[in-house]
């Protein structure tokens, strides 16, 4: 489907809302003038913000600026998959930042934030925590327990920047192509043989066209993309204890060897390695 422009409503007389959405079976490809807390807890997951495409595993902490394209972060988990999001309304900066010199650093995280910023570590556990205090508190504790949040994060250097430009709505407006076709035919076939001249065709482009395009609106390739896609699928398997022969050709890959190399590859571990570490910690 075509990227969306999301209509935010907010109560009367609160800045910001807080909310637990769940849209797993929907591809929504969409952006809002307003500035967005995100935290999503899940075995595995892919995060799409502007033009990054990433994985992440357990949880993951994003702050998404305005007007930058993103995907609900739980399009087709499977598992367990529980989400928090803090909206901020489209004049926070300018009304309730800005005018405030003691928020200097504030502002500036959320200039940066254009970017797409993914936060982890002590960060990211303390931030959460808040997030939840903030659920049993009146307006205006939660507005004090906000700006507490947004200052933590200002001064973090547990973060890392999604995109490296400028990946604001304007860039993608003129994008008629259907990037839920992709994600769909991705989804639906990526442990069989993921065919390129298809989904060309069904998006109505020529091969090379649409590989111009989808490497110009991901950064990778069709391929890189699919393996990519598989990795992730691989990694939730594995965190069921599913053998890695097994795994290997439930994902679709018809080689071991080039599994194994693979996974290394995106996860700087083998398979082994992987679920050595990750099925010891639940022991």
């Amino acid at each position: 489907m075509k990227i969306q422009k999301e209509i935010i409503e907010f109560e009367e007389g609160k800045s910001f809302k807080l909310f637990s959405p769940s849209l797993k079976n929907c591809f929504f490809w969409h952006y809002h003038p307003e500035i967005e807390l995100v935290y999503v807890e899940a075995c595995n997951g892919i995060r799409h913000v502007g033009k990054n495409i990433s994985d992440f595993e357990g949880s993951d902490l994003l702050l998404i600026g305005s007007n930058i394209p993103h995907l609900n972060f739980d399009y087709k988990i499977q598992t367990e998959c529980k989400q928090l999001v803090l909206q901020m309304r489209e004049d926070f900066l300018q009304n309730i930042i800005i005018p405030v010199p003691e928020f200097d650093a504030i502002k500036k995280l959320l200039d940066r934030s254009y970017l797409g910023l993914s936060f982890s570590g002590e960060t990211k556990r303390i931030v959460v925590e808040k997030l939840h205090l903030m659920k049993d508190k009146n307006s205006f504790e939660s507005l004090i327990g906000l700006i507490d949040i947004l200052h933590i994060l200002a001064h973090s250097t547990e973060v890392k920047e999604l995109n490296n430009e400028d990946t604001r709505i304007k860039w993608f407006l003129n994008d008629k192509i259907r990037m839920g076709t992709i994600y769909d035919y991705i989804h639906e076939n990526y442990d069989k043989n993921p065919n390129v001249n298809i989904i060309a065709e069904n998006v109505n482009l020529s091969t090379p066209a649409f590989c111009r395009y989808f490497k110009k609106q991901t950064n990778m390739t069709f391929t890189d993309f699919v393996n990519n896609y598989r990795i992730n699928q691989a990694k939730l398997l594995l965190l069921q204890n599913e053998g890695i022969t097994e795994v290997c050709f439930q994902v679709g890959f018809e080689s071991l060897s080039y599994f194994n190399k693979l996974f290394k590859k995106f996860m700087n571990e083998t398979p082994t390695e992987f679920k050595k570490k990750h099925l010891s910690k639940v022991v």
